[in-house]
């Protein structure tokens, strides 16, 4: 299916589908700022899926979920931030298993029916007392809008990330929606972050987890910012079937449903090493002519995790010796004397030497005062077929000013 085929421009964020409703507000594990989002369905029909974190620490949240998923349902998420309820041990599980129930108490659902999402500092008992007064008003504060949820849910983010897309499928228009957070700790060994997606489109839970983990695959597993992986990642998908339309049913209406799921997905992960801790670039990594996909992956990661790279481009500078030498580090095939190598439309390397005066002009389209579009390094391997893309950000002070002190 052609993008043209969906709207990326529907206004709208996690409650833009029907049958969603969403709360945010101040509980106290933060001192002042938002710490706490419910999302809930309507409809008792409603579908889930999920992919978590492969980290092999896994928080409170995520182990909890894990096992509720099995089901393939669940109709309300409850969302705290400021605390992870990470490396806390079977207390940990105590409260994940407390805030669901909490939640279903206030929306008369099971328990079951709830999944649990935490995100914040690793290694501190989550305070229950805030959270035993606070989910119930949240469930009395449900409104057809995500926007105080998309606060809710943030950490070191400056600004909220929502985005949805209305889709032709099957007979019928389906509407998705989804919110994300993240801006440090990011790095795809799954999700990279905590996002969460709803639809209205009716679809049974085997295709939604697979509609999810192909969108997931193409969006939040193509982004990093620091290369670092977070104890508590997780993206969820709902799907309310509120929609006006046929259930989804056969591959091609699948497939189109997955494409307008990835776009919403793509425009939320950008969204994250765009607001990178510290970042003042967007930058987009693609390896090209490589011997296979894998391979073109992990040289675009390679030089998207680089610090001298990333340090570099924070600074005006076109160092593509730098981007070599990573790429010489990746674990991949590559032949120096074949290698090209572009920032935007200008040439910086052919055939592993670098082009005349390509630095300088290069210092002048990274500097320039008007630029706001995305950096694009482009890399040609010229070896085979493969090729992948990565979005990163640029590296400064700041995000080490953030870091020494995150508390």
């Amino acid at each position: 299916m052609e993008r043209s085929d969906f709207s990326l421009s529907v206004p709208g964020d996690v409650c833009a589908p029907a049958g969603f409703r969403a709360a945010g507000l101040h509980c106290g594990i933060k001192k002042q700022k938002p710490d706490l989002a419910l999302l809930y369905s309507e409809e008792p029909t409603t579908t889930a899926a999920a992919v978590f974190t492969t980290n092999r620490v896994q928080a409170a949240p995520v182990r909890y979920c894990r096992e509720l998923m099995a089901g393939g349902r669940a109709r309300a998420i409850v969302v705290n931030s400021g605390n992870a309820n990470a490396c806390t041990g079977a207390q940990g599980m105590r409260d994940a298993r407390e805030m669901a129930s909490l939640a279903a108490g206030a929306l008369s659902l099971e328990p079951s029916e709830v999944l649990v999402a935490s995100t914040g500092i690793i290694g501190v008992p989550l305070r229950m007392e805030p959270l035993r007064e606070g989910i119930p008003r949240a469930a009395r504060e449900l409104e057809r809008t995500g926007d105080a949820a998309a606060e809710a849910i943030l950490t070191t983010d400056r600004f909220p990330k929502t985005a949805s897309a209305r889709v032709q499928v099957g007979g019928g228009t389906v509407t998705i929606g989804g919110m994300a957070k993240g801006a440090g700790m990011i790095h795809p060994k799954m999700a990279t972050t905590l996002g969460f997606l709803t639809t209205d489109a009716r679809i049974g839970a085997e295709g939604l987890q697979r509609a999810l983990r192909t969108a997931i695959d193409r969006s939040f597993n193509r982004i990093t910012v620091d290369g670092e992986t977070s104890t508590n990642d997780s993206v969820f998908l709902l799907a309310s079937g509120a929609a006006d339309a046929p259930a989804l049913e056969g591959e091609e209406a699948l497939g189109r449903f997955t494409e307008a799921l990835t776009g919403v997905a793509e425009r939320l992960a950008r969204m994250v090493p765009l607001d990178g801790e510290g970042a003042t670039r967007l930058v987009r990594v693609r390896v090209e002519g490589a011997r296979s996909a894998d391979e073109a992956r992990a040289g675009a990661y390679r030089v998207a995790n680089s610090l001298l790279v990333k340090t570099a481009l924070r600074g005006g500078d076109p160092n593509w010796g730098r981007v070599m030498a990573a790429l010489g580090d990746a674990g991949i095939e590559i032949e120096e004397e074949k290698t090209d190598i572009w920032i935007d439309d200008l040439p910086l390397v052919r055939n592993g030497l670098g082009v005349s005066g390509s630095v300088e002009k290069g210092r002048e389209l990274l500097q320039a005062e008007d630029r706001e579009e995305a950096v694009d390094l482009r890399i040609a391997l010229n070896l085979g077929t493969g090729e992948a893309s990565v979005w990163t950000c640029d590296l400064g002070e700041e995000y080490v000013r953030i870091n020494v002190a995150y508390n």
